[in-house]
Order: structure tokens, then sequence, then C-alpha cells
């Protein structure tokens, strides 16, 4: 029975949960975790780490072990819905918390520099508080005319007004500022033209579009044909949308863990190999990923192994104790022109496809 690490104390408890039920189910088959590896196609570097919570395991790796142990795989992988949905809010929650403290840590860098506090004013002026601004008149700010910015003069009675020539009438009091916001005539008819002004000029671009719009339609004088030959919609090449648990397709799968992405598993299948010394090389391909790797197996530690696509996007992996390694992704189309080689620590080379 495998010796298992505690899982991290920061682990949500239902990724916990079902990381534990993932053991009990190792446990259970008797095999151990290069066994687990060879018959679910991932290895054994990434079964450690999602049997010791440090990865969420991919849904084809879940449905490969269900195969393996003969468990019911529809109860399995509801199971691991559940703790994919808490392991993503446990990211969200990481990711909330770091952006808490970068702004945090920016507002103390800032704060020597904002306004000062409230209440400085007062106690640097004795206390005085300053009066409250009086609110403007109706003419402050808003549009006036000629007459009202023309100074009013009191109207000295003429000849022609009621009384004789040299007749003074009473004094004339000087006119007195409005009160209240009360507007004036004039500033109704001032906001009128206002918006007289403003619908001539909505109105005119308007007749504008609709003559440049008849003059397109109008086209050469072909008796309104062309106004029939309305472009056709381009076609967009949008892929599908990828099975659940798959991350990337294609060329952003270049360079990504297999396994990591969701590509491994029932997704991949081996479609070529070769036997180098005493080491076995493998092209896997995902067709739903669009991208090949290589894998090597019963190597010895220090050798080798590579994939490429018609010469180009080479990736390299490295046989550490395991005494197993894989690539990582480079994308392909199809895999005709996927090549695998190895190179082993004494010296010997190989490659699949050859003869």
């Amino acid at each position: 029975m495998p010796r298992w690490k505690a899982l991290p104390e920061e682990l949500d408890p239902q990724v916990r949960e079902f990381t534990s039920q993932l053991r009990r189910l190792v446990d259970r088959s008797g095999l151990n975790l290069a066994a687990v590896a060879d018959r679910t196609g991932y290895s054994k570097t990434s079964w450690e780490r999602y049997l010791n919570g440090r990865l969420l395991a991919p849904k084809g790796a879940i449905v490969a072990l269900a195969e393996v142990t003969g468990t019911n795989t529809l109860h399995l992988t509801t199971m691991w819905e559940l703790a994919e949905r808490a392991w993503s809010r446990s990211e969200m929650r990481h990711d909330m918390t770091m952006e808490a403290i970068r702004i945090s840590q920016a507002r103390a860098a800032l704060g020597e520099f904002g306004p000062a506090p409230a209440g400085t004013a007062n106690s640097r002026s004795g206390g005085r508080t300053a009066a409250p601004a009086e609110p403007a008149g109706p003419e402050a700010g808003a549009f006036r005319t000629d007459e009202q910015r023309r100074p009013r003069v009191p109207v000295q009675p003429g000849p022609d007004h009621q009384g004789s020539p040299g007749h003074q009438g009473p004094p004339m009091s000087p006119p007195t500022a409005p009160s209240g916001p009360t507007a004036s005539p004039d500033q109704g008819r001032g906001k009128r033209k206002v918006t007289m002004f403003l619908a001539g000029v909505v109105g005119a671009l308007l007749v504008i579009a609709a003559a440049v719009l008849l003059t397109d339609l109008g086209g050469d004088g072909d008796g309104g044909k062309s106004a029939a030959k309305t472009p056709s919609a381009t076609p967009t090449t949008s892929s599908p949308p990828l099975p659940a648990g798959v991350k990337c397709s294609g060329k952003d799968c270049t360079g990504q863990d297999p396994e990591a992405m969701g590509c491994g598993g029932q997704l991949a299948k081996t479609v070529s190999s070769a036997t180098v010394g005493k080491a076995r090389v493998e092209v896997r391909y995902s067709k739903t990923c669009q991208a090949a790797w290589a894998r090597i197996t019963q190597a010895a530690p220090g050798d080798t192994v590579q994939i490429s696509v018609g010469g180009k996007g080479a990736q390299n992996g490295l046989v550490n104790a395991d005494n197993d390694a894989y690539t990582p992704m480079t994308a392909a189309a199809a895999p005709a022109e996927v090549k695998a080689c190895a190179t082993l620590k004494t010296g010997t080379t190989g490659c699949t496809g050859q003869q």
C-alpha cells in the first residue's frame, strides 16, 4: 500500500474529499503508481501530483482510473465536477486576495501624496469655518442675450411724455437684481434659440446622410441593379467548442503539458512507436487538441526524448528517476509528419518511422 503524504492544509474540503477517494481507489486496486500510469496513459509524476493534492486531475485521467479500477464512471466524474468547481473558487479567492494586497500596498505608498485630512484647514485658521458660498443667480453660467448683457439706464421722461416739457417726473429707483431663480423672458427665448439651432444641425446631418445613401444606391446608372448586389457575409472559421476539461487546441497547445491541458487519457492515442536500446519511444496524438507529444518508457535517468512536426516545433523531455518522461505538446493538424526521437546516455539514438 502506498505511503501517502499528508494533503496540504489549505486544500479546499471538497478537493480534499475527492483526492482521498482517489487514494482509496488506488489502494483497493492493489496497483502501484507505475502500473496506474501505464494503464491510464498518464505518467507516474502526474499521478503523484494528483494524489498529493498539488494538481487537480483532468477529467480524462479520472475516466481512465475508473475503468482501470472498475469504478462507476458516472459517480466518479460527478465528484470530480464538484471538486473542479471548488478548485476554481479557491484559485479565484487567491487571485482576489493578491489583488487586494497589491491595492493596499499601492495606497500605502501613495498615501503621503494624498489630500490633507479633513479639519486641517480649520485648525490652521484658528477654528474659523469659511462661510458657504452663496448660490449663483439665474444669470450665472446661463445663456445671456445681448439685452441681458447691456447695462440698464433709467429712462428720463421727454416732451412726448405726459406733463409739461419742463416737468420732471418722480425719480426712478435703480433696478434691483432678481431675488430668486426666476428666469426672465429673454432667457427663455435664448434657450429656445439654442434648442432650435441644435435641431437644425441634427436635421442637416440627417439630410446629408440620406443624400449619401441614395447616391451609393444609384450606382453608375444601372437601374438600381447595384443595390441588389449586397456583399455576402464573410464565413467565420471559429473552431467548435472544446469538450469539458480540455483547455487548448492547435497552436495554443504548443509548449503546454498535455495532461494539465486535458489532452491525454482517452483523447490521445499512440500513432507510432519505436524501440531504442531498451527504451520504448512513442508518438502520442490528440485529434481533439490538434497536438502531439512524445513519451519514453523503460528508459534510464538522463535519457532524452524529442517531438517534432516536419522537423519544426521541437519539444524535449528528460528522463528522471521515474524511468519515463514525456515532452510538452506541439501543434499538429495530422499525425503523419510527427516524429519522436530518443537519445540514450549510452549514445544510442533512434526515431519513430525508421525501418
